[in-house]
């Protein structure tokens, strides 16, 4: 597996290489100890991408990049460890949610989406779209042949579950979507 006769050129002493083997797939002809090194090198001003020891308390995040002078989530870039300045519990992202109970779709807006579901019957949150009042109203519009009378719920339809499927698109779970727009909206605040 590891070529012989292309020995690592790291030099470690004044005329004398390591000469240690080298995998052919290396990109460089470095042995597996002077790559390791290399890469603890570069680490410092680049970080490693792991799992935070707990979630981000800006954003939720679980992905974070590890530096030698500590953690940084890899989503908001929050410092893992400090305190959250009062800016932070005022980041509002205003979104329209469909939520799911028994047989038929509530399409409503929050400002705070997870203290909102808790106060209402579902069994599934589907998704999330960004947007207040206006985009929930033009919803309510484009879904009224569904709706059921003067409510924020609606019968399940194709032409319903098509949206909710668009929104959802390479979306696992709702949470982390609103999660990022949190972080997102965090950075503009500066």
């Amino acid at each position: 597996m590891f070529s012989e006769s292309t020995g690592c050129t790291i030099e470690v002493a004044p005329g004398a290489r390591c000469g240690a083997a080298v995998d052919p797939a290396s990109p460089l002809t470095l042995c597996a100890h002077h790559l390791a090194v290399a890469h603890d090198w570069v680490a410092r001003d680049v970080g490693v991408t792991d799992v935070l020891p707990s979630p981000c308390i800006a954003c939720g995040s679980r992905l974070g990049v590890r530096y030698p002078s500590g953690w940084l989530c890899a989503l908001c870039e929050w410092k893992v460890g400090d305190l959250a300045d009062h800016e932070v519990a005022a980041v509002r992202v205003d979104v329209v949610y469909y939520i799911r109970f028994d047989d038929r779709i509530k399409i409503g807006t929050s400002g705070n989406p997870r203290s909102r579901l808790t106060t209402l019957k579902h069994n599934e949150l589907l998704a999330f779209e960004r947007g207040g009042r206006s985009v929930e109203q033009r919803r309510h519009a484009q879904f009224a042949q569904f709706r059921l009378a003067r409510t924020e719920w609606f019968e399940i339809s194709g032409e319903l579950t098509a949206h909710i499927d668009v929104l959802r698109r390479g979306i696992d779970d709702p949470w982390d979507l609103y999660k990022l727009w949190v972080s997102q909206q965090l950075a503009l605040q500066g």
